[in-house]
């Protein structure tokens, strides 16, 4: 592991916000977030966020990437346009359509459309994290009120 890298790249996420899920990386919504979330917890500045849960997991399968083996790469010190490529070689090969419809069924997904275990989890979630009143119409809103970017 490059730790000096590593170290000047992660945010301290019990500082700051990781990138918000509609932005993305290598083409790919969430990825972005899902790079600050992994940089922080090899750097051991995770807060109370976490690595490999499954909002993470949504980008994970979906181009048929193990969470360990992104971690380990991520570990060398990659920047974010290394880590892109990686993630381009790596991902399962799938027609652009396919990527573009999936980053709008995960831009436009309602927590009613989720897992029972997600909307069970997300129920309570909202309730303590967001402030009263705040309407929440897709899944990324609730991640994006809760860091202030909405």
């Amino acid at each position: 592991m490059n730790t000096e890298t590593m170290t000047l790249k992660a945010k301290d996420l019990a500082k700051e916000y990781p990138r918000s899920p509609r932005e993305s990386l290598a083409g790919y919504v969430l990825a972005a977030r899902v790079l600050d979330k992994c940089r922080a917890a090899i750097s051991g500045t995770l807060g109370e966020y976490h690595f490999d849960c499954p909002l993470d997991r949504f980008f994970f399968e979906f181009v048929g990437i193990d969470a360990g083996s992104f971690r380990s790469f991520v570990a060398t010190g990659a920047d974010d346009d290394a880590v892109a490529k990686w993630i381009t070689e790596h991902a399962v090969s799938q027609p652009r359509i396919a990527i573009i419809k999936w980053n709008n069924r995960m831009r436009e997904m309602r927590v009613g459309d989720m897992s029972e275990d997600v909307q069970e989890f997300l129920e309570g979630y909202i309730q303590e994290f967001l402030p009263a009143g705040r309407v929440v119409y897709r899944w990324f809103d609730v991640y994006d009120i809760e860091e202030k970017r909405l």
